[in-house]
């Protein structure tokens, strides 16, 4: 089943989870400590969705590079001596003309990004999961989380998965061990397959990979019929999601199956994501 939402649907939460976002952190102490980013005040995160995030996507779907570089983009930073009002008024003005680059950009349309799919729809996808997970980072910080929409959580586990911890540069090349770890998320009948094994190739400045644990998501129709998951994880969507994006711990979350298939899964899994946003 697939957990794809539609651009127009990725538009709206951008929209809703951006408004969220911005009323939270008005209300909030801006030298407020960010809990799930602890070297970040309230003040911080504000700036790095606005400032830099937005800022960067709509720079690309606005001017369409073929890869930015430093001669083409500069990462603005922020204002040293702006108040939080300030801060506030330069999210909403970079927040709006995000939004309506988005609206007059064809998800279809070329547009370059950091991973495969290289079409403006993957901004649409990446980035109603980075305003949601960054929405969640400022309930937390203010204290006042409510619940993520079953739907896009869903979805955002296939894609931290697929195109976070399992995807691949052009240069790599992934050798499946047969050994499966399935994730549930029960409120939405959604499931993701995950493949363990071992990933190999040379990077662009000749250096080699050389058989490295790491996973890969598999489509239910690859897998050997009869095949069942040597390890199953459960939860709600909005549950998985934030865990596997270190925004929760795991209670709640149900894991049966073979143990030390997991803990591989785990260690893959729970760390620090350093690509771009």
């Amino acid at each position: 089943m697939t957990t794809r939402l539609t651009p127009t649907a990725y538009l709206d939460h951008i929209r809703s989870e951006s408004a969220r976002f911005r009323a939270v952190l008005a209300d909030t102490d801006p030298t407020t400590p960010v809990p799930t980013a602890p070297e970040w005040t309230a003040a911080d995160l504000l700036w790095h969705v606005g400032g830099v995030v937005q800022h960067f996507w709509t720079f690309i779907l606005e001017t369409r590079p073929a890869v930015p570089t430093d001669e083409t983009y500069t990462e603005p930073e922020k204002p040293a001596e702006a108040t939080y009002e300030q801060l506030l008024a330069h999210f909403d003005e970079v927040n709006a003309r995000f939004i309506k680059t988005l609206e007059e950009t064809g998800p279809e349309e070329p547009a370059w990004t950091w991973s495969r799919e290289q079409t403006a729809g993957f901004t649409y996808r990446r980035q109603a999961h980075e305003i949601l997970i960054h929405r969640l980072d400022a309930e937390l910080t203010a204290g006042a989380v409510t619940p993520l929409d079953p739907a896009l959580a869903a979805d955002g586990i296939d894609e931290i998965l697929d195109v976070f911890y399992g995807g691949k540069p052009e240069w790599a090349s992934f050798a499946g061990g047969g050994q499966y770890v399935r994730v549930d998320a029960v409120d939405t009948d959604t499931q993701t397959w995950i493949e363990l094994g071992l990933v190999s190739g040379t990077r662009p400045n000749g250096d080699s990979l050389e058989d490295e644990h790491d996973l890969s998501v598999v489509s239910p129709g690859d897998i050997p019929a009869g095949t069942e998951p040597d390890a199953l994880v459960e939860g709600t969507a909005a549950d998985l999601d934030a865990w596997l994006w270190r925004r929760r711990d795991d209670e709640g979350i149900q894991v049966t199956g073979d143990k030390d298939v997991y803990e591989r899964f785990r260690a893959l899994t729970n760390q620090a994501i350093t690509d771009d946003d």
